[in-house]
C-alpha cells in the first residue's frame, strides 16, 4: 500500500484536496455517473503519487478458499461479434479449498479489466483521482488459485453484478460465503460488464456515461436470466465430471464432488439483483433469492413493471435496500414501486431489510475501497465524510460490510440448509442499523 501522505503537510495533497473538492462540488457524476466532469490532475503532476492496493476484509468462516475462472460457450445463442460465433462468458468460482499448499493468491481483477475499470472512476465517472489510483491487478484476494476443492457437498449459490459492474467488485461477499461452506459462482455478462477471456482479449461493456433506458435494462434483465440459466447447466455437467472450459483448462481437483446442485441460490446487486428474481421465475432450480438494492421494474420512476415484480416468486425471497430504496411510503424519497408490488404479491416466504445510512454502491466492495482509498490519498482530511456520503452514504464501512455477510448468510442457511437463523426474526441490537421493513 502507498505511503500516507498527510493533507496538512504537502502542497501537492492541498492540490488534491483541491481538485477533489471542485469535483465534489461541480461533479455531479459521483452520484449520477455521465452527467458532468470534474477536472483532475494526472500522476506526474505529483511525484509522491503510487497507485492503492487494497485490503479485503478477512472472510468470518473457518474454511480456507480457493478460486477458479472458467470461459464458457452456449452453443445455443449466436452472436457473431465473438470469434466462436456464440455467446461467451467468463465465471469465477469462489469455493471451500483443501490443500492449498503454495498456491498463489488470487489477484482481485485480471490486468486488462482493472485498467477499465480504473479509467472508469478516474475518468468518466468524475472522482477526481489521477488514472492508475485503484491497483485492483495487485490486490490480492484471500483465495488460492485452482486450490483443490474440499470434497464435501457444498450449496450453491450464482451472483450477478450490477450494470456495467465487473464480477469481482463483489468479491468480499463472494468470499465471506464460501468461508461458510458455499460454492459462490460470479458471472460477467459479455457486452455490458468488462470482462476479460484467456489470451488477454477483453470487452469493456456499456460505456460508463451511458445510462439505461428501459427497452435496455429490458434486454439486459433477459440476457442475464439465460445467461444465469446456461451457467447451472454447464454446473450440471461439472458434476457430472465433465470439463466444460473453453480451453479445455483443468478444473480444480474435487470440484464435481464438491457442488450440491440441489440447494442452488442467487443473489445480485443492482441490476443483478432484477436478473436474480428474474430467474428465480423461469427456473425452479434456483430455490431461493436475495435482491442487493435493485429496482424490479424496467425503469426505476416510470415503469414497467417487471413479470416477476407483477406475479411474485414461490420461493423465498429476500429484498435488502439502502436509503435510496424503500416500498411503504410513495411520498417520500427512494419510492419504489416494483418492490411494493412485488411484497404484495409475492407468494413465498419473503423479507424486507433496510440498511440505515448507506447508499447503493455500499453493497458492493466499493464500500471499503473508497474509504482506504481517500484515507491514502488525503490522510484523515473532513473532506473524505462527504466525499464517502456521496459515493456510499454515510454508515461505518466495517460495521455495514459486517452486517451485510450476517444477513446474507444467515438468509442462505435458512433457505438452503434448512437451518432456522434467529437474526431473521427481528430486529437485532447487534446490527442496529439494519431495520426490518414491515
Amino acid at each position: 500500500m502507498a505511503i500516507r501522505r498527510p493533507i496538512s503537510t504537502n502542497s501537492h495533497s492541498f492540490t488534491r484536496r483541491h481538485v477533489l473538492t471542485a469535483g465534489l462540488a461541480a461533479g455531479l457524476t459521483l452520484i449520477s455517473p455521465g452527467l458532468a466532469q470534474a477536472s483532475r490532475y494526472e500522476p506526474e503532476d505529483d511525484p509522491d503519487f503510487h497507485p492503492v492496493k487494497f485490503r479485503l476484509p478477512a472472510p468470518t468462516g473457518r474454511k480456507t478458499l480457493g478460486t477458479t475462472a472458467i470461459h464458457l460457450i452456449d452453443r445455443d445463442r449466436p452472436d457473431p461479434t465473438m470469434p466462436s460465433g456464440q455467446r461467451e462468458l467468463m465465471i469465477s468460482l469462489w469455493y471451500p479449498a483443501s490443500m492449498v499448499d503454495s498456491a498463489p493468491y488470487a489477484k482481485y481483477m485480471p490486468a486488462r479489466t482493472a485498467v477499465e475499470v480504473d479509467d472508469a472512476w478516474t475518468g468518466e465517472y468524475g472522482l477526481a483521482l489521477p488514472t492508475g489510483s485503484f491497483d485492483f491487478a495487485n490486490t490480492e484476494t484471500h483465495s488460492r488459485v485452482n486450490a483443490p476443492m474440499q470434497p464435501l457437498r457444498h450449496p450453491v449459490v450464482l451472483f450477478s453484478p450490477g450494470y456495467q459492474y465487473s464480477r469481482f467488485v463483489n468479491t468480499a461477499q463472494a468470499e465471506d460465503l464460501a468461508s461458510r461452506g458455499y460454492v459462490v459462482v460470479t458471472m460477467d455478462h459479455t457486452h455490458e460488464t468488462p470482462v476479460e477471456f484467456p489470451g488477454g482479449r477483453f470487452l469493456p461493456g456499456v460505456p460508463a456515461s451511458q445510462l439505461p433506458d428501459p427497452d435496455f435494462t429490458r434486454k439486459a434483465v433477459e440476457t442475464r436470466t439465460a445467461d444465469a440459466r446456461f451457467v447451472l447447466n454447464q454446473l450440471e455437467r461439472i458434476a457430472g465430471g465433465q470439463n466444460p472450459d473453453a480451453e479445455g483448462n483443468d478444473l480444480p481437483r474435487d470440484v464435481a464432488a464438491g457442488l450440491d446442485l440441489r440447494k442452488i441460490g442467487m443473489f445480485g446487486f443492482s441490476l443483478g439483483g432484477y436478473a436474480t428474481a428474474n430467474t428465480l421465475l423461469e427456473d425452479r432450480r434456483v430455490l431461493a433469492g436475495l435482491d442487493l438494492d435493485g429496482t424490479l421494474q424496467d425503469d426505476r420512476t416510470k415503469g414497467p413493471l417487471g413479470e416477476v415484480a407483477r406475479k411474485g416468486l414461490d420461493q423465498p425471497f429476500l429484498l435488502f435496500g439502502s436509503d435510496e430504496t424503500q416500498r411503504t411510503d410513495p411520498d417520500k424519497d427512494g419510492y419504489d414501486g416494483s418492490w411494493a408490488n412485488f411484497w404484495t404479491a409475492q407468494q413465498g416466504w419473503k423479507l424486507n431489510l433496510a440498511l440505515a445510512g448507506t447508499k447503493q454502491k455500499a453493497f458492493t466492495d466499493y464500500q471499503f475501497i473508497f474509504d482506504q482509498l481517500f484515507r491514502e490519498i488525503y490522510g484523515d482530511d473532513p473532506i473524505i465524510t462527504s466525499v464517502m456520503k456521496a459515493l456510499v452514504g454515510g454508515a461505518d464501512p466495517e460495521r455495514s460490510v459486517r452486517a451485510q455477510r450476517e444477513y446474507i448468510a444467515a438468509f442462505f442457511d435458512q433457505t438452503l440448509r434448512r437451518r432456522p437463523e434467529f437474526l431473521l426474526r427481528g430486529n437485532s441490537p447487534k446490527y442496529p442499523e439494519v431495520h426490518f421493513v414491515s
